[in-house]
């Protein structure tokens, strides 16, 4: 009976998925003043993978951060973003079609309070099907101190059917600070 009144309340959408199911591939980490941070021979052993990070520029002159995906190298016009966001206030959206990467992160940059990092959860689903092409969805966001905050929502597309074995995840032209941190996670699938 309780579980008939829950699923009335929650509805019977797709259940949530075990950390059981969550295997640590690699963890990234800048020491500093780098412009990428990479993972590389990833296998292809997993369902869909997930990046969880933080993000802050050392030298992007502005409070704002913006990080974003290549797969497998490719620097061609092959991928597409899309973004919603909200600061509290306003809603804005948007997208990006013939990019030549994926918009999926946002956190604090070099004028932000020190210490500020945004954070971001992102998904790359079916990333190694020969058969279709990629998406990403990421959730990102940052508080710098009650002087300002966003929140966006992204989804992307990188279109190729090539299975993906590695990730760089670039700053845009600027430069990482020290403590950025990306880890990959690899999601079990039946």
């Amino acid at each position: 009976m309780i579980g008939n009144s829950l699923a009335g309340i929650y509805g019977t959408g797709a259940p949530p998925i075990p950390p059981s199911s969550f295997e640590s591939i690699a963890t990234v980490t800048a020491s500093g003043g780098e412009t990428s941070l990479s993972f590389t021979s990833i296998a292809s052993t997993y369902k869909s993978l997930q990046i969880r990070g933080l993000s802050r520029r050392a030298d992007s002159g502005t409070t704002i951060s913006t990080d974003a995906l290549r797969f497998n190298s490719d620097t061609a016009a092959n991928y597409t973003t899309h973004r919603l966001s909200g600061d509290g206030a306003t809603a804005t959206a948007g997208g990006n079609g013939g990019a030549t990467e994926i918009v999926f992160s946002r956190g604090a940059g070099a004028t932000a309070t020190a210490g500020i990092f945004g954070a971001v959860i992102a998904d790359i689903i079916d990333y190694a099907s020969t058969t279709k092409y990629k998406t990403v969805r990421s959730l990102t966001g940052f508080d710098i101190n009650a002087s300002g905050s966003n929140i966006y929502l992204y989804s992307g597309a990188w279109l190729s059917t090539s299975a993906i074995t590695s990730i760089t995840i670039y700053a845009n032209g600027n430069t990482i600070a020290a403590g950025e941190t990306y880890a990959l996670y690899g999601i079990k699938g039946e």
